[in-house]
Order: structure tokens, then sequence, then C-alpha cells
């Protein structure tokens, strides 16, 4: 018996004892030197409670950690932006500075910045806790702006406990959600998104971008104030009545989260903050990654650690969010950043490439998550085994993880193969393969499909004819055969789904074009960053019955407990007729991706009874053609070998769900 469960259940790991022992080992002691002197890791992560601009006790308090300083104060129209000794702040040992100011030095609203000076050189900076930054659109600089409203937001749904199962993710961004040629705000989210994303029957909605970013256009990946809601979308107390208000509908609220590396930028981020380049991130050339021209944690050094995980702490519980995407885990998990051998073996996750104190960051990060009751998804392309198992089997921790070879299979599929040759025992294969003791979402295709550069599947699918074709009553050959297929991919991912499944805004429907911010290389167009809601409202257009059929197989995977029913069976599947069928939560699903074949008297064995259509894709509301009649019924027969078996008609490129009465 090995000490660890993910050991047992998986004896291809035993090689690789070692490696889980080490790190647990190494997480625990980590654990406990930061725990000195603290009862909990929630009590640890409490920087944001200390550093940063607080009023306390009738005064304002400012501090700072800047081990490398020499001099620091605080500038703003107080000081007529130049530094001023009355508003310098003191050391207080171990690298840390404060100053105390009466009530009416600052007020709600005013700007003000720091001013630091380290042994050659001076600059201005932005706290490293600052709650609130606000950019300057004649000059495009970013200030620190006090936040102290008279009133505090008052929590409508005081206490929310997140029904995790089924966990249906509904994958946005704030800024690109409306319509309009511009930047959309929290409160237009919360009248005119989220009642979209209530009808539609996802169960959690994912907030991109959420954190201060200087470019827009980097859709929040570049982030330099980790403790800030980013100005563009509103203020805190919106943001905090949008999670409110999806709350009262019952929606978990995840937010995408950026721990895996930092914006470069001096003047808005944390990069030279103290003139060194090793304060927050590590030294040299390893602290810059090579491909986001961006900075990176040195996760060792307990400051990052307080930092990081007083973060996660903040966003849950001065805003409620209900747990955390880690985004970019691969680029912290290994030295390469995930730029070096592909992962094709066990041995290639664990011949030296992973950075130990990453790992351990991110364990840590989970305990602290599951200490706030929170949900941690991580966002890993290499598959590294025990991400999303429990800490106390061997695992990591993650509550979750990212399938995130599904979309890249789907879309190698189409742009390489022909119809006609698309293996149905290869889709159940790619779609079903994981490690069965982690739990993970599948999705067809996030946000990152749908970037300029790259095509979402639809898309991939039609071509120009979307621009011409989408007509209920103007459709051709390309249109219904994208139609078709749309439906069969999303059918098959979500029925073949682990624990979850996950879609990003307008996906559903069939959004055309691609996403493309605000940039000098498109003259600064909001064209191709919105989501063009009217197609999907128009019921003379087509995507309204993509629309459509989503909403049903959303409401079929709720409806019939899908996730919780236990892997898909496979009882069927014939390559050459690319026929395929699986039973899942008492219910079959059929499938045929032929192109030009259908089958009259399909034979399906099954248990003896009567069964049911419970949906099937070719219906005329979902953009089918109807050659399925409605509400039939087939009865069980005897067929070759004293089995039982339906007959059923299967016209080509459909699928349909059965049920037994």
């Amino acid at each position: 018996m090995s000490k660890f469960k993910i050991i047992d259940k998986d004896t291809m790991l035993i090689p690789y004892e070692g490696f889980f022992y080490d790190i647990y080992q190494h997480s625990l002691a980590v654990k406990n030197r930061l725990l000195t002197g603290y009862d909990s890791l929630t009590e640890f992560a409490s920087a944001h409670e200390y550093f940063g601009l607080h009023f306390k006790d009738n005064q304002w308090v400012f501090r700072e950690w800047a081990p490398n300083a020499r001099w620091i104060c605080l500038i703003g129209p107080f000081s007529g932006w130049k530094p001023n000794a009355d508003y310098a702040l003191q050391q207080i040992g171990q690298g840390n500075w404060e100053i105390k100011l009466p009530a009416h030095a600052l007020q709600h609203g005013g700007l003000y910045k720091l001013w630091v000076e380290w042994p050659g050189g001076a600059g201005e900076r932005l706290p490293a806790y600052v709650r609130r930054a606000v950019q300057d659109y004649q000059t495009n600089i970013f200030s620190a702006q006090v936040w102290k409203p008279e009133k505090e937001y008052c929590w409508r749904v005081k206490y929310f406990k997140p029904r995790r199962e089924p966990l249906l993710i509904y994958e946005a961004h704030v800024g690109m959600a409306q319509e309009e040629g511009k930047v959309g705000s929290f409160k237009e989210f919360r009248e005119r998104i989220l009642p979209r994303i209530v009808r539609a029957g996802y169960t959690a909605i994912q907030l991109m971008a959420v954190q201060e970013h200087p470019y827009y256009a980097s859709f929040g990946y570049q982030v330099s104030n980790f403790f800030a809601a980013s100005s563009r979308f509103g203020t805190p107390e919106e943001l905090k009545e949008l999670i409110d208000a999806a709350h009262e509908e019952g929606l978990i609220v995840f937010m995408d989260l950026v721990h895996s590396h930092a914006v470069k930028n001096d003047l808005e981020g944390l990069s030279h903050f103290d003139g060194t380049d090793y304060q927050y991130f590590h030294r040299g050339g390893r602290g810059w990654h090579p491909v986001w021209d961006s900075r990176l944690f040195d996760y060792g050094k307990t400051e990052v650690i307080r930092f990081l995980l007083s973060n996660i702490r903040y966003w849950a519980e001065e805003f409620k969010f209900d747990g955390f995407r880690f985004d970019g885990v691969t680029s912290m998990l290994y030295y390469d950043h995930g730029f070096g051998a592909p992962f094709t073996s066990f041995e290639s996750y664990f011949h030296n490439r992973v950075d130990r104190d990453a790992l351990t960051y991110l364990c840590l990060a989970n305990d602290l998550a599951h200490e706030l009751g929170k949900i941690n998804i991580a966002e890993d392309v290499s598959g590294l085994p025990g991400l999303a198992a429990p800490r106390e089997s061997g695992g990591f921790g993650f509550d979750y993880r990212l399938a995130m070879g599904i979309p890249d299979y789907w879309i190698k599929t189409i742009k390489q193969k022909r119809d006609e040759d698309w293996n149905v025992e290869e889709i159940f294969y790619e779609l079903t393969n994981r490690r069965h003791d982690e739990k993970t979402i599948s999705y067809v295709e996030c946000h990152d499909q749908a970037l300029v550069g790259d095509q979402t599947i639809f898309f991939r699918l039609v071509g120009d004819a979307i621009y011409h074709n989408m007509r209920v009553d103007l459709r051709n050959e390309q249109i219904d055969r994208g139609l078709a297929l749309h439906r069969l991919i999303r059918l098959i991912t979500l029925a073949t789904a682990g624990d979850g499944y996950l879609n990003f805004m307008g996906n559903e429907f069939g959004h055309p074009e691609w996403i493309d911010f605000p940039r000098a290389g498109n003259n600064w167009s909001y064209h191709y960053a919105r989501r063009q809601w009217s197609l999907v409202d128009n019921q003379e257009l087509l995507y309204s019955r993509l629309a459509e059929f989503d909403r049903q197989i959303i409401a079929l995977a709720k409806g019939y407990d899908l996730f919780r029913s236990g892997p898909a069976l496979k009882f069927h599947s014939h390559v050459s007729n690319q026929t395929l069928a699986f039973s899942r939560a008492n219910l079959i699903f059929l499938f045929n991706f032929s192109p030009t074949r259908s089958y009259p008297d399909f034979p399906l064995e099954v248990y003896g009874g009567v069964y049911r259509i419970v949906v099937h894709s070719d219906e005329i509301m979902f953009g089918g053609h109807g050659r399925i009649a409605p509400n039939q019924r087939f009865f069980s027969l005897p067929g070759p070998g004293d089995k039982l078996q339906i007959k059923v008609y299967l016209p080509s490129r459909t699928a349909m769900v059965l049920e037994k009465e």
C-alpha cells in the first residue's frame, strides 16, 4: 500500500511516488512555517487588512512593503503631485512603511500615488494593495483613488451556499458583453446579460478580466492591480450588486484569477516597485515570461505567498465570489512554462521540470479556498496527474480541472478530416479519456478559440456563408452542415462530460466572427469586441434555433442529473457507418455522424421495455429538417441471438436521446 490513495488508484504512478511525497511534505512544511503565530491560513492571508489605505479610528492609515526603498511619500492634488515631506511615510521595520493622516486629509474619490526613492533612482508607483485605480483617458495614466463611499454595500443575499452540481458554466467578459461598440459595465451586464444566462439554464458564471489591467486588449490577463476591480466596468459596489443578483438567481459566480504572472509596467504594476526587479518576482531572466512578456512571481517568498493568498481571501470575502478559475497553471507548474517536451508520458511531468515552489503555492491556495468554502478550477493544458485530486490523497487540491484537450481535438478534426472520415471510436475516446479520480469540466470552445487569429467552431464549419445564408428561409448545404455538426458536437461533449460543462458567451448560438479588442491594428475599433444579441433575438435567423437547442440540452443535463450518474458507457459503435451509442443517467444517446447515410430501421440492442424520444437534434425548432417524427415510442422486440432491440429511423448527421418509460 502506498502512502497516498492517488498512487493506489493508478499503479503507473508508483515510480513517481517520491515526487508526490516530496510536494506533500514540502507544502506541509511551508504551511507550518507560515502559520507560526496564526491559527489558520485564513488568518495568515490578511495582508490586505494591514497594507494599503484604510480609514480607522477617524484617521487614514497607509502602509506599504518596499524593503529596498529609501524614502516614500504620498503625492496627489493635496501635494501638487510633487514629493512633500508632510506626506512622507516612516519606516516601521521589516521593509514596511507607514503614514497616518487626519480624516480631512483625503476625500472619497480623490486621486493619489506613491513617490518611491531607492538607491540610484526614483519614480511614481501605485500601491501594491490598491483597491481602486482609475485611468485618465486623455493621458491613459492610472492613479490610485480613495474609495470610501458614505454607505457600504448592503448584501441582499448575505449567505450563499453554492449548489455544485450540475456545474454548467457560462464564461463571460463584462466589457464585451454588450452589443453597442463600447466597453460594457457591471450594471449593464446585471440588467441585460444576467437574465439571458438564467433563461439559458446555466448554473454558474465565470467572470473574466475583473482585476485591473492597463491594456484592455489583454483580455484581463496582464494584471496590474490585483486587489482592484477594473474601473472601466464600473464601481466596486456595482460589481457587488451584479454578484448579489446572480446569487439571488441561484448562480455560482467564479472569478478568472490571474496569479500566474503580472504586467511588466512599472508605473501601474508591481514591476521594479522598490527599484529592484526581485521584490515580488524572480531575479533576472527567470522573472520574465519569454512569450507573454510579463513578470513571474517568486512563489518561494513568504511575502509573495501572503500577497497572493490575501488576494484570494479579499475577493472571496469582499465580493463574495464563490470560486476561482486559476489561469495559466501550466506556465506556473514548469520551469519551461510548458513549452518544452510534449506531455506524452508520465516521465515528461516529473523529470525535473516542475517548479516545486509554484506547485506548493497552488496547494496552499487550494487549502485556503477550502477553508473559505470556495471552489477552485485549474486551467492546465499539461494534464499533470493529481492536480484536481484531494490533498489528503496525495493530490494538489483543485476541485476541478478543465479538459483542455477537447476543444483542440474538435478543431483538429474539423480542419484536418473530411466529414466522411470522422471516427466515432476516436471521438468517444478523446471525450472520455481522463483521470476518473479527478473532476473535469468539458467544453467545445471557450474564449481562447474565439480570439482573433482563430475561429469559433461554428465559424469554422460554415465560413463566409454565415454572412448571407443564416435566414430561416435562405439556408444552403454549407449552413445545414454547420448547424447539424454544431448540434452534434455540443451534445456529445456535454453528454460525455465528467463533472461539468463550460461555454463562452454567444458561442451557444454560433456567434459570428472572432473577438478582437480595440487596438492600433484595427484602428481602435469595438466592432469585434461585442456580442450581437440581436442575431439570436431575431426569430427569422437560425441563431435562435441553435440557442434553443442549447437550452434543451442544458435542461437535459440538469433534469437528469447527468454528471452525478457515473460515466458514459458505450455499447455500440460502427466506425464505417459512423454511428455511436452510449448510456448515461438512464438515457440512451445515439449519434449518426455520417454526412450522407440515413438508417431507416437502425437496430439498437436494449433492455426490454418501451422507449421514447426525449430530444433529437433534427427538430425544426433547432434548425433541423424535421425528419424524425416527434413523440415516437419504440417497443423492444426479439433480435438476433434472442437479444432485445428497438429499431429507429436515424437520419444523417443527427442525434437522439431516448428514455425507457
